[in-house]
Protein backbone atom coordinates (compact mmCIF):
# COMPACT_ATOMS: atom_id res chain seq x y z
CA UNK A 1 0.00 0.00 0.00
CA UNK A 2 1.19 3.37 -0.28
CA UNK A 3 0.55 4.47 3.16
CA UNK A 4 3.03 4.19 5.27
CA UNK A 5 0.12 2.94 7.78
CA UNK A 6 -0.83 -0.39 8.89
CA UNK A 7 -4.67 0.79 8.07
CA UNK A 8 -4.77 3.70 5.51
CA UNK A 9 -7.27 6.16 5.32
CA UNK A 10 -7.61 5.34 1.65
CA UNK A 11 -6.47 2.27 -0.78
CA UNK A 12 -5.63 3.14 -4.31
CA UNK A 13 -3.75 0.15 -4.34
CA UNK A 14 -5.61 -2.57 -4.15
CA UNK A 15 -8.57 -2.34 -6.62
CA UNK A 16 -6.08 -1.84 -9.11
CA UNK A 17 -4.62 -4.52 -9.01
CA UNK A 18 -7.76 -6.56 -8.74
CA UNK A 19 -8.88 -5.02 -12.27
CA UNK A 20 -5.21 -4.74 -13.78
CA UNK A 21 -5.95 -7.01 -16.66
CA UNK A 22 -9.29 -4.83 -17.47
CA UNK A 23 -7.71 -1.52 -16.99
CA UNK A 24 -4.42 -2.12 -18.98
CA UNK A 25 -6.42 -3.35 -22.12
CA UNK A 26 -7.76 -0.13 -21.92
CA UNK A 27 -4.36 2.01 -22.32
CA UNK A 28 -3.64 -1.49 -25.32
CA UNK A 29 -6.80 -0.35 -26.76
CA UNK A 30 -6.03 3.13 -26.99
CA UNK A 31 -2.40 2.77 -28.18
CA UNK A 32 -3.60 0.37 -31.34
CA UNK A 33 -6.57 3.18 -32.54
CA UNK A 34 -4.52 6.15 -31.44
CA UNK A 35 -8.17 7.53 -29.96
CA UNK A 36 -7.14 9.23 -27.09
CA UNK A 37 -9.20 12.17 -26.91
CA UNK A 38 -12.92 11.28 -27.91
CA UNK A 39 -14.25 8.41 -29.75
CA UNK A 40 -15.89 4.69 -28.31
CA UNK A 41 -14.59 4.50 -24.89
CA UNK A 42 -15.67 8.04 -23.93
CA UNK A 43 -19.15 7.81 -25.54
CA UNK A 44 -20.08 4.67 -23.76
CA UNK A 45 -18.45 5.74 -20.16
CA UNK A 46 -21.32 8.72 -20.98
CA UNK A 47 -24.36 6.25 -21.90
CA UNK A 48 -23.66 4.21 -19.40
CA UNK A 49 -22.69 6.70 -16.52
CA UNK A 50 -26.31 8.41 -17.52
CA UNK A 51 -27.91 5.21 -17.03
CA UNK A 52 -26.30 4.97 -14.08
CA UNK A 53 -27.64 8.33 -12.45
CA UNK A 54 -30.96 7.76 -14.21
CA UNK A 55 -30.75 11.18 -16.36
CA UNK A 56 -30.97 10.96 -20.19
CA UNK A 57 -27.15 13.08 -20.72
CA UNK A 58 -23.76 12.76 -19.17
CA UNK A 59 -20.63 14.87 -20.45
CA UNK A 60 -17.45 13.75 -19.60
CA UNK A 61 -15.01 16.84 -18.94
CA UNK A 62 -11.88 17.01 -17.17
CA UNK A 63 -12.15 17.45 -13.36
CA UNK A 64 -14.86 17.51 -11.05
CA UNK A 65 -14.50 21.49 -10.85
CA UNK A 66 -15.09 21.83 -14.63
CA UNK A 67 -17.74 20.01 -14.44
CA UNK A 68 -19.06 22.31 -11.46
CA UNK A 69 -18.40 25.51 -13.65
CA UNK A 70 -19.90 24.20 -17.20
CA UNK A 71 -22.93 23.20 -15.28
CA UNK A 72 -23.13 26.51 -13.69
CA UNK A 73 -22.46 28.44 -16.97
CA UNK A 74 -24.83 25.47 -19.35
CA UNK A 75 -27.84 26.21 -17.18
CA UNK A 76 -27.65 29.68 -17.51
CA UNK A 77 -25.85 31.53 -15.05
CA UNK A 78 -24.18 34.63 -15.94
CA UNK A 79 -21.54 36.57 -14.73
CA UNK A 80 -22.65 39.05 -11.58
CA UNK A 81 -24.77 36.91 -10.35
CA UNK A 82 -25.24 35.31 -6.90
CA UNK A 83 -25.04 31.58 -6.36
CA UNK A 84 -25.68 30.32 -3.33
CA UNK A 85 -23.93 27.38 -1.53
CA UNK A 86 -22.61 26.04 1.71
CA UNK A 87 -19.22 26.96 3.39
CA UNK A 88 -18.73 23.18 4.41
CA UNK A 89 -17.29 21.94 1.56
CA UNK A 90 -14.24 21.43 -0.42
CA UNK A 91 -12.77 25.30 -1.96
CA UNK A 92 -13.61 23.70 -5.60
CA UNK A 93 -17.63 23.99 -5.00
CA UNK A 94 -17.04 28.04 -4.53
CA UNK A 95 -14.15 28.48 -7.11
CA UNK A 96 -16.46 27.06 -9.92
CA UNK A 97 -19.25 29.81 -9.01
CA UNK A 98 -16.30 32.45 -9.11
CA UNK A 99 -14.72 31.11 -12.46
CA UNK A 100 -18.36 31.54 -14.27
CA UNK A 101 -17.79 34.68 -13.23
CA UNK A 102 -20.82 34.93 -10.84
CA UNK A 103 -20.63 35.77 -6.72
CA UNK A 104 -20.67 33.28 -3.86
CA UNK A 105 -23.20 33.59 -0.65
CA UNK A 106 -22.87 31.29 1.91
CA UNK A 107 -26.30 29.26 3.43
CA UNK A 108 -25.20 26.99 6.95
CA UNK A 109 -25.77 23.48 7.20
CA UNK A 110 -27.52 21.61 9.06
CA UNK A 111 -26.01 20.54 12.70
CA UNK A 112 -27.09 16.52 11.67
CA UNK A 113 -26.50 16.00 7.82
CA UNK A 114 -23.51 18.96 7.72
CA UNK A 115 -25.33 19.88 4.31
CA UNK A 116 -27.32 23.07 3.11
CA UNK A 117 -29.89 23.84 5.72
CA UNK A 118 -33.19 24.19 3.84
CA UNK A 119 -34.65 26.53 7.31
CA UNK A 120 -31.54 28.44 6.54
CA UNK A 121 -32.23 28.98 2.73
CA UNK A 122 -35.99 30.08 3.20
CA UNK A 123 -34.06 32.34 5.88
CA UNK A 124 -32.04 33.78 3.73
CA UNK A 125 -34.05 33.96 0.23
CA UNK A 126 -37.19 35.86 2.68
CA UNK A 127 -34.92 38.13 4.65
CA UNK A 128 -31.84 39.04 2.60
CA UNK A 129 -33.66 39.20 -0.76
CA UNK A 130 -36.59 41.29 -2.41
CA UNK A 131 -38.61 40.35 -5.89
CA UNK A 132 -38.03 43.63 -7.53
CA UNK A 133 -40.29 42.45 -10.38
CA UNK A 134 -41.33 39.06 -12.14
CA UNK A 135 -38.84 40.14 -15.18
CA UNK A 136 -35.84 40.76 -12.93
CA UNK A 137 -36.79 38.27 -10.07
CA UNK A 138 -34.53 37.86 -6.79
CA UNK A 139 -32.67 40.56 -6.09
CA UNK A 140 -30.10 40.62 -2.74
CA UNK A 141 -30.95 43.65 -1.08
CA UNK A 142 -27.69 44.34 0.20
CA UNK A 143 -25.80 44.33 -3.67
CA UNK A 144 -28.50 44.56 -5.98
CA UNK A 145 -27.10 41.76 -7.63
CA UNK A 146 -29.91 38.92 -9.06
CA UNK A 147 -29.77 35.64 -7.20
CA UNK A 148 -29.98 32.84 -9.57
CA UNK A 149 -29.24 29.73 -8.49
CA UNK A 150 -28.44 26.68 -5.71
CA UNK A 151 -25.82 25.01 -5.56
CA UNK A 152 -26.43 22.01 -2.43
CA UNK A 153 -23.30 19.90 -1.76
CA UNK A 154 -24.14 16.02 -1.52
CA UNK A 155 -21.52 15.47 1.07
CA UNK A 156 -19.80 12.71 2.55
CA UNK A 157 -21.56 10.33 0.08
CA UNK A 158 -25.14 11.83 1.47
CA UNK A 159 -27.56 13.57 -0.23
CA UNK A 160 -28.96 17.35 0.60
CA UNK A 161 -32.92 17.34 1.51
CA UNK A 162 -33.43 18.27 -1.85
CA UNK A 163 -37.26 18.43 -1.77
CA UNK A 164 -37.71 21.49 0.28
CA UNK A 165 -34.53 23.13 -1.47
CA UNK A 166 -36.01 22.29 -5.35
CA UNK A 167 -39.53 23.60 -3.75
CA UNK A 168 -37.90 27.16 -3.04
CA UNK A 169 -35.91 27.15 -5.80
CA UNK A 170 -39.54 26.56 -7.85
CA UNK A 171 -40.86 29.14 -5.68
CA UNK A 172 -38.39 32.16 -6.80
CA UNK A 173 -37.24 30.75 -10.17
CA UNK A 174 -33.81 29.64 -9.06
CA UNK A 175 -31.73 27.26 -10.70
CA UNK A 176 -30.23 24.19 -8.89
CA UNK A 177 -26.90 22.70 -9.97
CA UNK A 178 -26.03 19.69 -7.82
CA UNK A 179 -22.18 18.88 -6.70
CA UNK A 180 -22.90 14.96 -6.00
CA UNK A 181 -18.53 14.83 -6.31
CA UNK A 182 -18.69 12.77 -3.48
CA UNK A 183 -22.17 10.76 -4.24
CA UNK A 184 -21.87 8.71 -7.02
CA UNK A 185 -25.13 6.31 -6.94
CA UNK A 186 -26.38 8.06 -3.61
CA UNK A 187 -30.13 8.01 -3.58
CA UNK A 188 -32.73 10.34 -2.21
CA UNK A 189 -36.70 9.86 -1.48
CA UNK A 190 -38.44 12.25 -2.77
CA UNK A 191 -41.72 12.49 -0.92
CA UNK A 192 -42.80 15.05 -3.85
CA UNK A 193 -42.06 12.63 -6.61
CA UNK A 194 -42.78 9.74 -4.40
CA UNK A 195 -40.00 7.75 -5.32
CA UNK A 196 -35.98 7.29 -4.90
CA UNK A 197 -33.55 9.30 -7.36
CA UNK A 198 -30.37 9.46 -7.62
CA UNK A 199 -27.81 12.12 -6.67
CA UNK A 200 -27.19 13.85 -10.04
CA UNK A 201 -30.60 13.91 -11.61
CA UNK A 202 -33.02 16.21 -9.33
CA UNK A 203 -31.41 19.89 -10.55
CA UNK A 204 -31.48 21.30 -13.79
CA UNK A 205 -27.59 19.93 -13.85
CA UNK A 206 -25.10 18.10 -11.39
CA UNK A 207 -21.38 17.73 -11.28
CA UNK A 208 -19.04 14.54 -10.46
CA UNK A 209 -15.60 14.37 -9.68
CA UNK A 210 -13.70 11.29 -10.81
CA UNK A 211 -10.64 12.11 -8.43
CA UNK A 212 -9.44 8.99 -7.87
CA UNK A 213 -10.05 8.92 -3.96
CA UNK A 214 -13.80 9.29 -5.29
CA UNK A 215 -16.23 6.25 -4.89
CA UNK A 216 -15.66 6.16 -8.41
CA UNK A 217 -12.11 7.30 -9.61
CA UNK A 218 -9.85 7.56 -12.21
CA UNK A 219 -6.56 6.79 -12.36
CA UNK A 220 -5.96 10.62 -13.24
CA UNK A 221 -8.40 13.73 -13.42
CA UNK A 222 -11.79 13.43 -14.65
CA UNK A 223 -15.38 14.97 -14.23
CA UNK A 224 -19.04 14.54 -15.76
CA UNK A 225 -21.97 16.94 -15.87
CA UNK A 226 -25.15 15.10 -15.64
CA UNK A 227 -28.67 16.59 -16.99
CA UNK A 228 -32.25 15.56 -18.19
CA UNK A 229 -31.90 18.99 -20.63
CA UNK A 230 -30.77 19.32 -24.03
CA UNK A 231 -29.93 22.37 -24.37
CA UNK A 232 -27.53 22.30 -21.17
CA UNK A 233 -26.16 19.03 -22.69
CA UNK A 234 -25.45 20.96 -25.78
CA UNK A 235 -23.86 24.02 -24.22
CA UNK A 236 -21.89 21.66 -22.06
CA UNK A 237 -20.52 20.07 -24.86
CA UNK A 238 -19.72 23.31 -26.25
CA UNK A 239 -17.83 24.53 -23.18
CA UNK A 240 -15.61 21.68 -22.88
CA UNK A 241 -14.79 22.20 -26.04
CA UNK A 242 -13.25 25.75 -27.07
CA UNK A 243 -16.73 26.78 -27.80
CA UNK A 244 -17.84 24.19 -30.67
CA UNK A 245 -19.99 22.06 -32.32
CA UNK A 246 -18.44 20.56 -34.75
CA UNK A 247 -14.29 21.65 -35.34
CA UNK A 248 -13.23 24.73 -36.46
CA UNK A 249 -17.05 26.15 -35.99
CA UNK A 250 -16.72 28.08 -32.55
CA UNK A 251 -20.52 28.95 -31.50
CA UNK A 252 -19.12 30.66 -27.89
CA UNK A 253 -15.73 31.17 -26.38
CA UNK A 254 -15.15 27.84 -24.47
CA UNK A 255 -12.36 26.37 -22.53
CA UNK A 256 -9.90 23.08 -22.88
CA UNK A 257 -12.21 20.62 -20.62
CA UNK A 258 -12.38 16.99 -22.49
CA UNK A 259 -12.06 13.94 -20.33
CA UNK A 260 -9.33 12.01 -21.94
CA UNK A 261 -10.39 8.64 -23.53
CA UNK A 262 -7.97 6.58 -21.59
CA UNK A 263 -9.99 8.06 -17.90
CA UNK A 264 -13.21 7.37 -19.89
CA UNK A 265 -12.22 3.72 -20.82
CA UNK A 266 -10.71 3.09 -16.95
CA UNK A 267 -14.25 4.70 -15.51
CA UNK A 268 -15.78 2.70 -17.65
CA UNK A 269 -14.40 -0.38 -16.29
CA UNK A 270 -14.55 0.37 -13.19
CA UNK A 271 -18.43 1.63 -13.18
CA UNK A 272 -19.47 -2.50 -13.06
CA UNK A 273 -18.50 -2.46 -9.71
CA UNK A 274 -19.28 0.74 -8.43
CA UNK A 275 -22.92 -1.00 -7.04
CA UNK A 276 -20.81 -3.59 -5.17
CA UNK A 277 -18.49 -1.04 -4.03
CA UNK A 278 -21.23 1.02 -2.54
CA UNK A 279 -22.77 -2.03 -1.00
CA UNK A 280 -19.39 -2.62 0.91
CA UNK A 281 -18.98 0.75 1.80
CA UNK A 282 -22.61 0.52 3.53
CA UNK A 283 -22.05 -2.74 5.19
CA UNK A 284 -18.51 -0.83 6.58
CA UNK A 285 -21.16 1.63 7.86
CA UNK A 286 -23.33 -0.63 9.34
CA UNK A 287 -20.27 -2.23 10.92
CA UNK A 288 -18.72 0.99 12.50
CA UNK A 289 -22.04 1.95 13.94
CA UNK A 290 -22.40 -1.47 16.08
CA UNK A 291 -18.73 -1.43 17.00
CA UNK A 292 -18.59 2.60 17.96
CA UNK A 293 -21.98 2.51 19.63
CA UNK A 294 -20.81 1.92 22.97
CA UNK A 295 -19.04 5.43 22.85
CA UNK A 296 -22.29 7.00 23.27
CA UNK A 297 -22.07 10.53 23.97
CA UNK A 298 -18.67 10.97 23.39
CA UNK A 299 -18.70 10.38 19.39
CA UNK A 300 -21.36 11.52 17.95
CA UNK A 301 -21.42 8.90 14.27
CA UNK A 302 -22.99 9.37 10.95
CA UNK A 303 -26.36 10.44 10.60
CA UNK A 304 -28.16 8.92 7.61
CA UNK A 305 -31.83 10.14 7.30
CA UNK A 306 -35.17 8.33 6.52
CA UNK A 307 -35.10 10.51 3.15
CA UNK A 308 -30.95 9.37 2.57
CA UNK A 309 -29.02 6.25 1.19
CA UNK A 310 -25.75 7.01 1.46
CA UNK A 311 -22.93 5.65 -0.26
CA UNK A 312 -20.38 6.67 2.84
CA UNK A 313 -17.23 8.32 0.58
CA UNK A 314 -16.35 9.16 3.92
CA UNK A 315 -17.21 8.07 7.39
CA UNK A 316 -16.94 11.54 9.44
CA UNK A 317 -17.48 10.93 13.26
CA UNK A 318 -17.58 14.05 15.69
CA UNK A 319 -15.40 14.26 19.12
CA UNK A 320 -14.46 17.05 21.18
CA UNK A 321 -10.74 16.81 21.53
CA UNK A 322 -10.62 15.51 17.76
CA UNK A 323 -6.58 16.50 17.07
CA UNK A 324 -5.56 14.77 19.39
CA UNK A 325 -7.86 11.58 18.63
CA UNK A 326 -6.00 11.97 15.35
CA UNK A 327 -2.60 11.76 16.77
CA UNK A 328 -3.53 8.77 18.67
CA UNK A 329 -4.42 6.95 15.74
CA UNK A 330 -1.91 7.98 13.81
CA UNK A 331 0.75 6.58 16.83
CA UNK A 332 -1.43 3.39 15.99
CA UNK A 333 -0.69 3.23 12.24
CA UNK A 334 -3.97 4.14 11.88
CA UNK A 335 -4.32 6.73 8.68
CA UNK A 336 -7.40 9.59 9.30
CA UNK A 337 -8.64 12.54 7.55
CA UNK A 338 -10.56 16.00 8.58
CA UNK A 339 -12.63 17.38 6.03
CA UNK A 340 -12.85 20.19 6.58
CA UNK A 341 -10.57 21.85 8.96
CA UNK A 342 -11.26 25.62 7.62
CA UNK A 343 -14.55 26.69 6.56
CA UNK A 344 -14.52 28.22 3.12
CA UNK A 345 -16.13 31.94 4.47
CA UNK A 346 -12.94 31.71 6.84
CA UNK A 347 -10.07 31.03 4.31
CA UNK A 348 -7.38 33.46 3.17
CA UNK A 349 -8.79 33.10 -0.61
CA UNK A 350 -11.75 34.37 0.54
CA UNK A 351 -11.04 37.17 3.21
CA UNK A 352 -11.86 39.88 0.69
CA UNK A 353 -15.75 38.55 0.75
CA UNK A 354 -15.81 40.31 4.83
CA UNK A 355 -16.84 37.01 6.36
CA UNK A 356 -15.68 36.70 10.43
CA UNK A 357 -15.68 33.80 12.68
CA UNK A 358 -19.29 33.11 13.69
CA UNK A 359 -20.95 33.74 10.64
CA UNK A 360 -22.10 30.28 9.98
CA UNK A 361 -21.99 28.69 13.92
CA UNK A 362 -22.81 25.07 12.59
CA UNK A 363 -19.71 24.77 9.61
CA UNK A 364 -17.51 26.04 12.09
CA UNK A 365 -18.32 23.91 15.11
CA UNK A 366 -17.93 20.76 12.91
CA UNK A 367 -15.06 21.85 11.48
CA UNK A 368 -13.03 21.96 14.86
CA UNK A 369 -14.68 17.83 16.08
CA UNK A 370 -15.06 16.01 12.30
CA UNK A 371 -12.85 12.98 11.71
CA UNK A 372 -13.19 10.68 8.73
CA UNK A 373 -12.38 7.26 9.67
CA UNK A 374 -10.45 4.57 7.14
CA UNK A 375 -13.00 3.54 4.68
CA UNK A 376 -13.05 2.22 1.24
CA UNK A 377 -14.51 -1.41 -0.10
CA UNK A 378 -11.29 -3.58 0.53
CA UNK A 379 -11.28 -2.66 4.47
CA UNK A 380 -11.43 -5.86 6.11
CA UNK A 381 -13.40 -6.80 9.37
CA UNK A 382 -9.89 -7.10 11.53
CA UNK A 383 -8.43 -4.04 10.12
CA UNK A 384 -12.20 -2.03 11.40
CA UNK A 385 -12.27 -3.44 14.36
CA UNK A 386 -8.51 -2.34 15.06
CA UNK A 387 -9.70 0.95 14.43
CA UNK A 388 -12.99 1.02 16.41
CA UNK A 389 -10.73 -0.65 19.46
CA UNK A 390 -8.32 2.69 19.03
CA UNK A 391 -11.43 5.36 19.19
CA UNK A 392 -12.64 3.49 22.37
CA UNK A 393 -9.60 3.63 24.03
CA UNK A 394 -8.68 6.94 23.44
CA UNK A 395 -12.42 8.03 24.72
CA UNK A 396 -11.73 5.71 27.60
CA UNK A 397 -8.13 7.28 28.41
CA UNK A 398 -10.10 10.64 27.61
CA UNK A 399 -12.96 9.72 30.65
CA UNK A 400 -10.18 8.67 32.92
CA UNK A 401 -7.98 11.85 32.17
CA UNK A 402 -5.36 10.17 30.74
CA UNK A 403 -5.16 11.15 27.25
CA UNK A 404 -1.48 11.19 26.92
CA UNK A 405 -1.90 7.46 27.57
CA UNK A 406 0.53 5.90 25.10
CA UNK A 407 -0.96 3.11 22.29
CA UNK A 408 -0.43 -0.14 23.39
CA UNK A 409 2.22 -2.10 21.41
Amino acid sequence: MNSPTEIPFLDLVSPHLELREELVSVFQSALETGRFVGGSMLENFERDFADFCGVRNCIGVASGTDALRFALMGSGVNPGDIVLTVPNTFIATAEAISQAGAHVEFIDVDSRTYSMDPAKLEEYLEARCSLESAAAGLVSKKSKRPVTAIVPVHLYGQTADMDPILELAAKYNLIVVEDACQAHGARYFSTKNGQWMTAGSMGRAAAFSFYPGKNLGACGEAGAVTTNDAEVARKVRMLRDHGQIRKYYHQIEGYNGRLDSIQAGILHVKLRFLPEWNEKRRALAVAYNELLAEAGDGLVLPFEPSWSEGVYHLFVVRVQDRDQLQQYLSDAHIGTGIHYPIPLHLQQAYSSFGFKEGDFPVTEGAAREVLSLPMYPQMSADQQSEVAEKVLEFLSAREMGEVSLHVRA
